[in-house]
């Protein structure tokens, strides 16, 4: 185990990792939904448009806290890099669906992310009980928008 960050070090590393979380959904600017996601065909269990930025910004921040708290148990080891990877795989769903309008890629896109959200919560569980927590309402989210983009893409076949 290392020893804490000093105060100031591990508020500006939280701040980093606050930053670097939220920046993978900046790939949504170019990707919006729009009309392409309007005219598809829906389930009626889709969710409002209005309870995807509240989830995500909860969700992103409850991501960036449990990097954060595993950074100060274990530094930069094998489960940050797990979460670089994972948060590389959230970005890229966004632009591949809305952006590409590709229903079938980015269902193989989010399972990929599900099995790297699933293997850097293992990691961060080992490290720090707390992160690991912080992970399942992300590991759910996910789950649940796999199964919706599954859905999407059954009902709207290109």
């Amino acid at each position: 185990m290392k020893h804490p960050p000093a105060p100031l070090r591990s508020a500006q590393a939280l701040a980093g990792f606050i930053l670097v979380t939220f920046c993978a959904p900046l790939a949504g600017i170019f990707s919006k939904p729009g009309a392409w996601y309007a005219s598809l065909d829906k389930p009626p269990w889709n969710p409002p448009a209005w309870i995807f930025g509240p989830a995500w910004t909860l969700l992103y921040l409850m991501m960036a806290i449990a990097a954060w708290l595993v950074w100060k148990q274990d530094g930069w080891r094998r489960p940050l890099r797990l979460y670089l990877i994972q948060l590389l795989l959230n970005t890229a769903w966004t632009p591949l669906f809305f952006g590409a309008h590709q229903l079938g890629w980015a269902l193989v896109e989010i399972v990929a992310l599900w099995i790297a959200v699933l293997l850097t919560l293992l990691g961060f569980r080992r490290i720090d009980k707390s992160a690991g927590w912080l992970f399942v309402p992300y590991l759910a989210w996910v789950a649940f928008a796999a199964v919706l983009n599954f859905t999407l893409w059954r009902l709207n076949p290109a």
